[in-house]
């Protein structure tokens, strides 16, 4: 028996002649068998490779088959946009069988929402912010609720496993879980990654059951059209893109909210028809961009990683890469945008604005070429998302026993794992900073918790993400978007024009205390601003940079533009070793040790050699000149690598990554940042290779 003929008559007929499948894919047929049986399941296939189907239709079978009533599956999204996107298919075919889904995120206005707390839906599509949202109203009778939940799907996990979202997830499933009074079955879906078993038992944690990661092994599928050219600057690239594959569909990647504002600006202006998405649009503005160019046909959507998600914006034609994204497996999310029409091959063509960005394009692809993809590792030692989980529960409980955190999230590993005196320091600094009052053992909110989190702060509870404070930008009634407060810069006597969705916007009135910029349209070009950090590349992104260098060649198709200036930089580095890190001495004296061991191995071992002159980068460190090889090794080598990477200097702006940093004392803030930003087995790699010392 096949996995087909085990769904559900009644989902059977409705898949053959409702829908008119012929066939289930791969991915679909092995799902089957162990979703049925109740197993937690890892879902891997590229981006439009049928995931959502082969996760609902197994499961919609069983709530058939079994009569499940009330609210008994969730389906989680690390977006709004892609709620929004699943929800028609995922109604369409729960009509068929006659059960209903429902969506609850924070666009959705409280009307709808009354009518789901009064009458749940099978399937409710929503976000770990608005399960907490959930957990936490009066509003809602929470054992009656989520009595029936009987299976979790978690879509895009990799994008929740790499970040704290992605514990704030676990811990709330772990309340649902003690709401329903049942083990949850857990189903993820992920594109490819390099470590899918660790990543199913992260997902899974303390649940008991089966575990089955679901894989098939790829076809012969076409090979890909990877390209790369040196284009110099982002006007260049704007002309580039005007020119090529003109009557086609083309989604520009730029990582950067200022960049695409600029791209897009500079494409309208060449006549191209120009849409644009990034996260500080407005809901409205997004959707209006995403919905024109799906329809569209000869027209350019310029986005940053919001459209690297599986958010359907129509039948792509051609990937356009301006630069370079971090990782393989973003490049893998916004390759597999397109191919997905039969015959057609996925695409990509990244054009590089300069030696850095051509440099980071050509290790991707090297890598790509290689068959590696990143491993997803969860951040270590969540202790701020421990305190945001207590305070929740207090307001979840209005008091909680010192103890009984445990009897909600306790079983989740990176909580089960904090030591006593761990929990001991967590516990009396908020106490101490009256985050927390203790009343008779018992913990409710103290004058600064209710300061901070009491009264409408509450809604500061319900993630565990920072949000920059941004200016809400008003054309008349209508929001186009939030800018950053450096965007008002402005000479003297001049008003600001922004950049906004593609458009400039002469700024009439700022209501500082608002946080609001009402603006008018203008021809004159502006310019908007969004702080960020430069991007730490990894370890082995660092060394396939430097493979292209040392080969003098490169995977792909290349540009004469791209190939020139590739051999250009691999003579200017012609002295380096392909195996082994290379000591500098330039002719002006100064020193500089070439490790290509990305930023945060480079910054522990600038600090642990005591002899960095200044700021390393991903590539380099920077020496002072009296070192050489010898002093170099006798000050690394007194010291292990995993002593050296945890003394590793962490950014003043990395604090801010730990949203609830506030609830811990400051040791335990310096020591859970220097673990998520120490690479151990980068310093590990470097200690232990040969140092080449060349003149330069």
């Amino acid at each position: 028996m096949n996995g087909f003929d085990r769904l559900h008559p009644a989902l059977q007929h409705h898949i053959v002649n409702s829908l008119g499948w012929k066939t289930l894919r791969p991915l679909q047929e092995e799902a089957i068998p162990p979703l049925l049986d109740g197993a937690h399941a890892l879902l891997l296939a590229p981006t439009a490779g049928g995931k959502t189907e082969a996760a609902f239709f197994p499961l919609l079978s069983r709530m058939l088959s079994e009569d499940w009533r009330g609210l008994s599956i969730l389906y989680v999204c690390p977006i709004r946009a892609l709620l929004n996107n699943l929800e028609t298919r995922l109604a369409s075919y729960c009509s068929l069988v006659g059960r209903r889904v429902e969506r609850w995120h924070g666009d959705v206005g409280e009307g709808d929402r009354r009518r789901i707390r009064s009458e749940p839906p099978d399937v409710l599509l929503t976000t770990p912010e608005s399960l907490e949202v959930m957990l936490v109203t009066g509003r809602i009778d929470r054992a009656a609720f989520f009595g029936g939940v009987r299976v979790v799907i978690v879509d895009e996990l990799h994008a929740f496993a790499g970040d704290d979202r992605g514990w704030h997830l676990l811990a709330v499933l772990e309340r649902v879980r003690r709401h329903a009074g049942r083990e949850l079955q857990r189903v993820g879906l992920s594109a490819t990654i390099g470590n899918p078993e660790e990543l199913l038992g992260w997902l899974a944690g303390a649940c008991e059951g089966q575990r089955v990661v679901v894989a098939p092994a790829a076809g012969a599928a076409a090979k890909a059209e990877i390209g790369l050219d040196f284009v110099g600057s982002t006007e260049n690239a704007s002309k580039l893109i005007a020119r090529l594959h003109r009557g086609e569909k083309r989604l520009v990647f730029v990582d950067s909210r200022s960049r695409v504002e600029e791209l897009a600006v500079s494409l309208r202006e060449g006549g191209v028809d120009t849409y644009v998405s990034h996260s500080s649009l407005s809901l409205d503005e997004r959707r209006r961009a995403e919905q024109a160019f799906a329809e569209g046909r000869n027209c350019v959507i310029v986005a940053t990683s919001t459209l690297e998600l599986g958010i359907d914006v129509g039948d792509l034609d051609r990937v356009i890469q301006v630069d370079a994204p971090a990782t393989v497996a973003s490049f893998l999310q916004r390759l597999g945008r397109t191919g997905r029409r039969f015959g057609t091959p996925r695409n990509c063509l990244f054009l590089t604005t300069d030696r850095d960005a051509l440099l980071n394009a050509a290790g991707l692809i090297q890598l790509y070429d290689e068959g590696f993809v990143e491993p997803v590792t969860p951040p270590p030692e969540p202790v701020h998302v421990f305190a945001q989980q207590i305070l929740a529960l207090i307001l979840q409980q209005h008091a909680l026993g010192r103890s009984e955190w445990r009897d909600w999230v306790g079983r989740m590993p990176a909580f089960a794992g904090l030591t006593s005196e761990t929990e001991k320091q967590i516990f009396e600094h908020m106490l101490q900073t009256e985050i927390l009052a203790n009343d008779q053992g018992v913990l409710g909110f103290g004058k600064e918790g209710e300061r901070t989190y009491g009264s409408w702060n509450f809604l500061e509870l319900f993630s565990v993400f920072s949000t920059l404070p941004l200016f809400t930008v008003l054309h008349g009634r209508t929001d186009l978007g939030r800018v950053h407060h450096s965007s008002f810069q402005a000479r003297k006597g001049e008003l600001p024009i922004l950049l906004l969705g593609g458009r400039s916007w002469l700024v009439k009135h700022i209501d500082w205390e608002r946080g609001l910029a009402y603006v008018e349209p203008t021809a004159e070009r502006g310019k908007s601003r969004w702080p960020g950090d430069g991007r730490a590349l990894s370890f082995e992104l660092c060394r396939a940079i430097r493979r292209v260098l040392t080969s003098h060649s490169c995977p792909g198709t290349l540009t004469a533009r791209a190939t020139a200036k590739l051999d250009e930089l691999a003579t200017d580095f012609s002295w380096l070793h392909a195996e082994g890190t290379t000591l500098l001495r330039e002719r002006s004296g100064d020193l500089r040790w070439w490790t290509f061991a990305g930023l945060r191995a480079n910054g522990a071992l600038g600090a642990a050699s005591g002899l960095g002159a200044r700021q390393p980068d991903n590539l380099s460190i920077p020496l002072d000149p009296s070192a050489d090889e010898g002093t170099l090794r006798e000050k690394l080598g007194s010291r292990s690598p995993e002593e050296i990477a945890a003394d590793v200097p962490v950014p003043p702006t990395a604090v801010a990554s730990l949203k609830f940093a506030r609830c811990l004392p400051d040791a335990l803030v310096q020591k859970t940042l220097r673990r998520r930003w120490g690479d151990p087995d980068g310093v590990s790699a470097v200690v232990g290779e040969p140092i080449w010392s060349v003149a330069g």
